[in-house]
């Protein structure tokens, strides 16, 4: 044979075994289920159902929400009812987990609570849980210094006055919520056992919308006290204005908007009643005041002692810092300071200036001569950096 007959013999072979190599006989066999190939359906179970209060339970806090949660299963018909037959408002979840109370309870109350709900089996299971709410020792009301629909400064702290004394402060403050449109970074702090601040790290944003809810009413405040009600209250933050007195030039120039709208006299208090220097906020205004030095320990009768009627006055301290009209200092406005430490100016720029700012303006006091005004004379919450601020209340 010659070598390329070889060769073609050789080739033959080698497609004969490729070929060979590529198919197969044909099995009779299926082939083998493999366990991924095919998940495991769960077994059917019956719904587990937790109530909360659980049964029997006793001195319950009315404010917290009652509950039915379902577990392998969806919840059916829920029912709270009081001793005297009235049903509480609840709804179901979405999801069908379970159940939700809408409305707080009563003091010093008895509830049943009945909830069905239906299994992965198909089997309706029921719970039953009867219990009874607390009698508080005491109920402490809550106030804010906001008022419903206000517009207010930029500098304005939020203040929530209890009642009596809290126990618990956190518990209160979990209970106190403030919210805004933008939202807006701050932080509680408290001034001894009855009232505690929020501020925010920055002056508001102007045109803010601020929203706080005192939720207090049913929830634990400590020692046996408890909340009387709840409240609601919405506001917005105004145009900034920031008025800055100075005790040298004997000035005080109004900003709005960080814009300049007027520069005008002042007197300050003079040598030995120097006014504190800081940043004040306003706090009130009055038509028709009448200062009287016996509210701050001197009689008005006595030496250094007054009684005034001023017809424009608007608070900055609780220790008796005003700005306010004064007729009788205009000649020194302007010029030296002679006032009992208050700001005075004229009837016609008093009258303007409180016409024209509102609650939560910022007047800063500088050069007077004076102490440092402290950050608990009024609404002064701007006399602390924000880590003072984070660092006290905490």
């Amino acid at each position: 044979m010659t070598s390329a007959g070889v060769r073609l013999l050789v080739a033959a072979v080698v497609i004969g075994l490729t070929v060979a190599g590529c198919s197969g006989s044909p099995s009779s066999e299926p082939p083998k289920e493999t366990a991924s190939s095919s998940a495991a359906k769960p077994a059917p179970k019956p719904a587990v159902v937790t109530l909360s209060p659980a049964k029997d339970a006793k001195d319950v806090a009315p404010g917290e929400p009652v509950s039915v949660s379902v577990a392998d299963g969806k919840v059916g018909e829920v029912k709270l009812t009081g001793a005297d037959g009235k049903v509480v408002a609840g709804k179901p979840r979405a999801d069908g987990s379970g159940w939700d109370s809408a409305e707080p309870l009563g003091y010093n109350k008895a509830y049943k609570l009945t909830a069905t709900a239906t299994g992965s089996d198909g089997k309706p299971v029921t719970q039953e849980s009867s219990f009874t709410t607390v009698k508080p020792t005491r109920q402490l009301g809550v106030s804010v210094n906001l008022e419903e629909g206000e517009t207010v400064g930029v500098g304005m702290p939020l203040i929530f006055t209890f009642s009596g004394n809290v126990a618990d402060k956190a518990a209160a403050e979990k209970a106190l919520k403030v919210t805004a449109e933008p939202a807006t970074e701050g932080a509680f702090r408290w001034s001894g056992d009855k009232q505690v601040t929020w501020r925010p790290k920055d002056y508001w944003k102007s045109g803010t919308k601020i929203k706080v809810d005192a939720a207090v009413y049913g929830k634990a405040l400590g020692n046996g006290s408890y909340g009387r009600e709840d409240k609601a209250i919405t506001g917005a933050i105004g145009d900034k204005l920031v008025a800055v007195a100075d005790g040298q030039t004997h000035q005080m120039t109004v900003t709005i908007n960080d814009k300049e709208v007027k520069t005008m006299p002042t007197s300050m208090g003079k040598p030995g009643h120097n006014t504190p220097a800081g940043n004040y906020t306003v706090m009130s205004e009055h038509n028709g005041y009448t200062m009287d030095s016996s509210t701050y320990g001197v009689p008005a009768d006595s030496p250094g002692g007054y009684r005034t009627f001023i017809q424009y006055a608007v608070r900055l301290s609780y220790s008796g810092i005003f700005y306010h009209s004064a007729p009788w200092s205009v000649r020194q406005q302007g010029h030296s300071n002679v006032s009992h430490g208050c700001l005075n100016l004229s009837t016609a720029n008093a009258k303007w200036l409180m016409d024209t700012s509102k609650k939560g303006d910022i007047v800063t006091v500088q050069n007077s001569g004076g102490p440092k005004l402290e950050a608990t004379d009024g609404w002064s919450v701007w006399q602390m950096s924000w880590d003072e601020w984070r660092t006290a209340a905490n």
